[in-house]
């Protein structure tokens, strides 16, 4: 018994042993690296750190370094000469069915995300990239209303072409098993016909969603833009390229990772199927191109397309470890590498339309 101005205290050496015991207990339960998988982990998802996959905390960090908001981007040049003569019936008739398909792509993005991917990814680092992902898809659904908008578009016939526009419609019925396999709340992982199923919806989603379906359209409203047309549209459009170009590479590094930790999945008939599904998403894209764009415009046409897509399957499979598709398919535009690759040089914080707030700085009246 220990004394200190007359107060007494008392010592309990079975709560002293016990309390240590359950230090000890704890300290061993601790996460290690070597804990850590994408799918099937039973490790506490909701300790960040030890990271093991570094790569995914850098996909997080750059991610969130290229943060850009629509309403940044002035729209005064694209509305003049959308109520101008200068555009062609074609050049208009492409740009509703591109937007026609975006409004609902990253809709789609995002509910796959946030409804199926998360919650089967058990690793934390990765899930933080899908979480910023996801509000990057929000981002790109705002950037496609905001062009609708600042147009005065009919919103009713650009938002529902996804149902009324075949060749839209679909690249979208393509697409939905494979998000529905993993928005079931009754799918689990644990199974090689489950985790193959989810391994077979990620490359579904990543390759030839975000992969493919979605350059089309880059390339039409991105050659607006090089010909001083629909500047500002175009200007989102390079941002949104950007961003989608890292949820790929993001994508394509979750594959192989699961793939490296899960070799058992990656049959020769897995493969296969999988060379299967890119080349029925090259024909799907294909015909959105002659839909979007049935007559030469912009130097574009079908044909450039149709290699266009050959040389972008090949290098999604070339990503992911599967055979080629098309031998000796060749990129008819070279100036996409250039726009993949784009900086963010503007200073937006010169010239944005909306002040944002620091936290120090932040009004609550």
């Amino acid at each position: 018994m220990l004394t200190f101005d007359d107060e007494v205290i008392t010592t309990n050496p079975a709560v002293d042993t016990l309390s240590s015991s359950a230090a000890t207990d704890a300290a061993s339960a601790r996460i290690r690296v070597e804990d850590k998988r994408i799918i099937n982990c039973k490790a506490d998802v909701n300790q960040l750190v030890p990271f093991k996959y570094k790569w995914a905390w850098e996909k997080y960090l750059a991610a969130c370094a290229n943060h850009w908001m629509p309403q940044e981007v002035n729209m005064t040049a694209d509305i003049a000469l959308w109520k101008s003569d200068k555009l062609s019936d074609d050049e208009r008739r492409l740009i509703k069915r591109n937007l026609g398909f975006f409004t609902t792509a990253d809709s789609l993005a995002a509910n796959n995300i946030v409804l199926g991917s998360y919650r089967h990814i058990t690793n934390p680092e990765c899930r933080q990239f899908l979480l910023r992902q996801a509000f990057e898809e929000a981002i790109h659904t705002h950037a496609y209303q905001y062009i609708v908008e600042s147009l005065g578009l009919d919103e009713g016939e650009i938002f529902n072409m996804y149902h009324e526009v075949p060749s839209i419609r679909n690249k979208d019925e393509f697409l939905l098993p494979y998000i529905d396999v993993l928005t079931n709340p009754e799918f689990k992982t644990g199974t090689p016909e489950a985790d193959q199923a989810l391994l077979r919806s990620l490359i579904v989603f990543a390759c030839i969603m975000e992969g493919l379906f979605f350059y089309v359209g880059f390339v039409q409203i991105l050659a607006l833009g090089r010909q001083n047309k629909m500047t500002g549209a175009a200007e989102q459009y390079q941002y949104i390229l950007r961003d989608e170009s890292m949820h790929l590479n993001f994508g394509v590094d979750l594959i192989n990772q699961i793939k490296m930790e899960n070799p058992h999945l990656w049959t020769a008939a897995f493969r296969e199927e999988i060379r299967g599904l890119m080349q029925k998403g090259v024909e799907l894209e294909y015909a959105y191109a002659e839909d979007t764009m049935p007559r030469g415009i912009l130097g574009l046409n079908a044909t450039m397309f149709k290699e266009y897509l050959r040389f972008i399957a090949n290098r999604r499979c070339q990503q992911i470890g599967v055979d080629i598709l098309y031998q000796g398919a060749t990129n008819p535009f070279p100036w996409m590498s250039e726009m993949i690759d784009l900086k963010k040089e503007k200073n937006f914080f010169e010239s944005r339309v909306t002040e944002y707030q620091t936290g120090g700085t932040l009004s609550w009246d």
